[in-house]
């Protein structure tokens, strides 16, 4: 019996540096090798925000190692799934890839307290597509 091909999903925003590393890493995280998984931003960053490192490591995902990376048309190509986090029109449209716009507040500028409410409504969210794909959370 031959396996079904990994899905792939995409998550964009403007820096790369926040809410898109942070649906990444839980997709990466708790998709525990059954999905592929780019993250990438249409103006990246020079780094991932501290903050956000900060508050993915309070629940055991360190992504300091994580470096913020440019949108390419060739990455919405290769993906199943894309998931816009407030880029806009900056990410090309394809027919027959599936679009998701997830209205998050940018954790840019703000503190830890403020990144954590965001980071808990994306880990939602990512189980949710988890099981929409058919994924059970590992």
């Amino acid at each position: 019996m031959s396996e079904l091909p990994k899905p792939s999903v995409l998550f964009v925003c403007v820096h790369n540096a926040g809410r898109s590393q942070m649906g990444a890493a839980f997709l990466t995280h708790l998709g525990a090798g059954r999905v592929e998984v780019r993250s990438a931003g249409s103006a990246p960053a020079r780094a991932v925000n501290p903050a956000v490192v900060d508050a993915m490591r309070e629940v055991g995902i360190d992504v300091s190692a994580e470096t913020p990376k440019v949108l390419t048309v060739e990455a919405v190509q290769s993906s199943d799934v894309v998931i816009t986090m407030g880029c806009g029109d900056a990410c090309p449209y394809f027919p027959g890839k599936r679009y998701l716009d997830w209205k998050l507040a940018d954790p840019a500028g703000r503190g830890v307290d403020a990144v954590r409410p965001i980071r808990d409504e994306i880990e939602r969210r990512v189980r949710e597509l988890l099981a929409d794909l058919g994924i059970e959370a590992g």
